[in-house]
């Protein structure tokens, strides 16, 4: 299975008082137990260490950024030029939405990678037409 992770859900199995912790931890728990590739841009690692920083400290947000960097089940993309520029015109063509740019970044990459189905919680990616995970 191959499944984009934003990092609502990193930061969600990272932060024990996150409100999705427990959900994330048994989603985390069952794709373990699958062969699975998670993808993950530059951009979401980036937000997901900033975020468990502040929320769990460093300690978390060091744990969550190794396991990222290293993990053979994590593939890591970065956001090239022409995916950077089609996600700034994907920011500015939704004023309607609260897309973050990391989101936007998100989504093209998705795009691009022919991927449906995102580990988070953050509706955005539902908004967009992608599957959240777990469902």
């Amino acid at each position: 299975m191959n499944l984009f992770a934003d990092s609502a859900a990193w930061q969600a199995l990272y932060d024990t008082d996150d409100k999705y912790h427990r959900v994330a931890s048994e989603a985390f728990k069952e794709l373990s137990e699958q062969k699975i590739t998670f993808y993950i841009t530059d951009y979401v690692f980036d937000e997901a260490v900033t975020l468990i920083l502040g929320r769990a400290g460093h300690t978390q947000a060091a744990l969550c950024g190794d396991w990222l960097s290293h993990s053979p089940r994590v593939r890591f993309i970065r956001v090239n030029i022409e995916q950077w520029d089609e996600a700034w015109k994907l920011f500015k063509q939704y004023s309607d939405k609260h897309f973050s740019f990391t989101d936007c970044t998100s989504f093209v990459v998705m795009r691009h990678l022919k991927l449906r189905d995102a580990f988070t919680f953050d509706h955005h990616f539902e908004q967009m037409g992608f599957r959240l995970w777990p469902r």
